[in-house]
This record gives C-alpha cells, sequence and structure tokens, in this order.
C-alpha cells in the first residue's frame, strides 16, 4: 500500500492494516527460518509500511487533538 492510500483511509483502517500486517510479518520470519521463504525482501518492506502506517495513525490522531 503506498503512502498516499494510507493517508485517505481511517485511523481504524490503519490500526488493522497494523495488525494484518504484523501477521504476515511473523509468517514470512517463520518461512525464512524454515528456508521457504523466496523473496527475503519482503520482510522489509513489510516492516517498512507497518511503520508508515504507524506514522500515518500518530499524524491522524493529533490532528483530531489540535481540532478539538
Amino acid at each position: 500500500m503506498k503512502l498516499s492510500e494510507m493517508r485517505e483511509k481511517t485511523v481504524d483502517e490503519l490500526k488493522q492494516f497494523v495488525i494484518d500486517s504484523k501477521k504476515a510479518l511473523l509468517d514470512a520470519r517463520i518461512k525464512l527460518s524454515m528456508h521457504k521463504l523466496e523473496n527475503t525482501a519482503e520482510i522489509s518492506k513489510t516492516k517498512r509500511a507497518i511503520a508508515q502506517a504507524k506514522t500515518v495513525i500518530t499524524e491522524k490522531e493529533a490532528a483530531c487533538e489540535q481540532s478539538a
């Protein structure tokens, strides 16, 4: 998911995305340990997507607090 797409989503949708991404990251790490993971770049891409989503969540929550 691109950063521009993340900014269009709601906080709840982003939190669900983070949960799903963490599950995918766990699966990728397990596959890596069993030497079944073909694309090792998947791990770093997933970690980056989680970090971006958390950043957008923080930005949105800060914006809500300022407007209130």
